[in-house]
């Protein structure tokens, strides 16, 4: 017994050490990617990692490592409504745009987005109380505030994730599968997920790592590379050959280009992009920002090491500059919602920000 745990100790020790070495070889190919001055002092540093993918799989442009492996957290939503799609719910339950571009959202719960989800929770006949994500208030500050005033109490609906639940609900019943436990990743429909994460990406199921998401859903963990691969396809459905599949994505990606505020809300970034009819975007939680270009036929991917987000819309511009790409219209719509000018809280400028990275080809 005393060899065992010798011997297990040894083996921990080792584990430690190669954990630690690839930290710093994974740490040592970030690249810089925002400085934020103020007072013409760098107060901060935002590094990370950028992926160009095009539609034959290969990498295009890069910043940092883009094999970097990272979760996908939300920006994986209209991936993994896939199989929900194909199962045939939005023809069944007989499903708006509206609700379908809710299913994927990270929504605020503004007023527009609780009467969508209001209405499809009534629609899909379920019980608010079988969604395994917490109850919440909704983060548009507004929204809250005036549940708040009103007495309102936290709702499962409000969470930012309660559409993707109700959308994997409304497939278990469909496909008779069972709801309890629906969360768990070895349940049918979250198989049928992790398939097509990985046929989207060009990976194997066993090249995926899964873990558990905020909401209490799956997360994957993949290179960024192969997650711009799956946004090449979302944004091109023709380089889809399962017929299925391609159909389930064209039905997924109109509807969030058909309505975008769905998808996010006021002044967020998918949303705003989305504005213009040649992306298609989603965000993640901790700094993971994902979007795809049709008429280039780009997959992109970025990811801010320190998992802020507030980073994201500086970058995408750098980055559809650098590549060429985005109509004036969006580029001039960005920097005016995105100032680079740091304000205080009284509206007074006391620094500005700067992108520091350069697409490698």
């Amino acid at each position: 017994m005393y060899y065992t745990n010798e011997a297990h100790t040894i083996d921990t020790d080792q584990n430690a050490c190669r954990h630690e070495i690839e930290l710093k070889e994974r740490t040592a190919m970030e690249t810089a990617l925002i400085t934020e001055y103020r007072a013409g002092v760098v107060e901060c540093l935002h590094s990370g990692h950028i992926a160009v993918v095009d539609d034959t799989g290969a990498l295009a442009a890069w910043a940092g490592d883009p094999s970097h492996l990272a979760f996908t957290r939300s920006s994986a939503k209209p991936l993994q409504l896939i199989p929900s799609i194909m199962a045939g719910v939005h023809t069944h339950y007989g499903l708006t745009e509206q609700e379908l571009a809710v299913m994927v959202s990270s929504h605020r719960g503004e007023p527009e987005h609780q009467a969508v989800l209001a209405a499809l929770m009534m629609k899909l006949g379920v019980e608010e109380e079988r969604l395994v994500c917490a109850p919440s208030y909704p983060l548009d500050r507004r929204s809250r505030d005036q549940l708040l005033l009103n007495g309102a109490g936290m709702r499962r609906l409000y969470h930012n994730c309660s559409g993707k639940h109700l959308g994997m609900l409304a497939s278990c019943s469909l496909q008779q599968f069972p709801m309890e436990g629906y969360e768990d990743p070895s349940h049918p429909l979250q198989q049928q997920v992790l398939n097509s994460m990985a046929s989207m990406s060009g990976l194997t199921v066993e090249q995926i790592s899964v873990g558990i998401d905020g909401c209490g859903l799956p997360v994957f963990a993949l290179p960024l590379q192969s997650l711009a691969a799956a946004y090449v396809k979302l944004a091109c459905p023709d380089l889809i050959s399962d017929p299925g599949m391609k159909a389930a994505v064209q039905v997924i990606t109109s509807a969030m280009t058909r309505h975008p505020y769905m998808v996010g809300g006021r002044n967020r970034l998918d949303t705003l992009l989305m504005e213009d009819d040649n992306i298609i975007a989603k965000g993640g939680f901790k700094g993971i920002f994902c979007f795809g270009l049709k008429k280039e036929r780009l997959g992109i991917v970025l990811k801010v090491l320190d998992g802020s987000e507030e980073e994201w819309a500086w970058i995408t511009e750098s980055i559809l500059e650098q590549l060429g790409s985005g109509s004036r219209p969006m580029l001039e719509k960005l920097r005016q919602t995105y100032t680079r000018k740091l304000l205080n809280d009284g509206g007074q400028q006391v620094g500005h920000v700067e992108t520091v990275f350069t697409l490698q080809r």
